[in-house]
């Protein structure tokens, strides 16, 4: 059998502007992230600490580090995507394919 990929695979002028962007994006879920962690480590107690609706921060920062990361995927699908459009146009007006 002959396992090729699906479609054809070509350069993608987008490629860096999306590495830049998912750097960006890690690094700030990361810091995000690191807070929590560092709140963990330094005042373990403060975790059970009742925030919003009975529920401890704990609870709360994880919830909001999952919504975080589905928020940050969007984003970086519709930057992404604006950019690809932007250069699919620019290579339609010039003519080159």
């Amino acid at each position: 059998m002959l396992h090729e990929p699906a479609t054809p695979a070509a350069k993608d002028p987008s490629g860096p502007y999306k590495i830049k962007l998912g750097v960006r994006m890690f690094i700030v879920y990361m810091l995000f992230y690191a807070i929590f962690v560092a709140i963990n480590l330094i005042f373990p107690k403060a975790m059970g600490t009742i925030i919003f609706a009975g529920l401890n921060l704990v609870t709360v920062y994880g919830f909001a580090l999952i919504i975080v990361a589905l928020i940050e995927a969007l984003i970086y699908d519709f930057l992404c995507r604006k950019k690809e459009a932007f250069y699919k146009k620019q290579e339609e007006s010039t003519g080159k394919v």
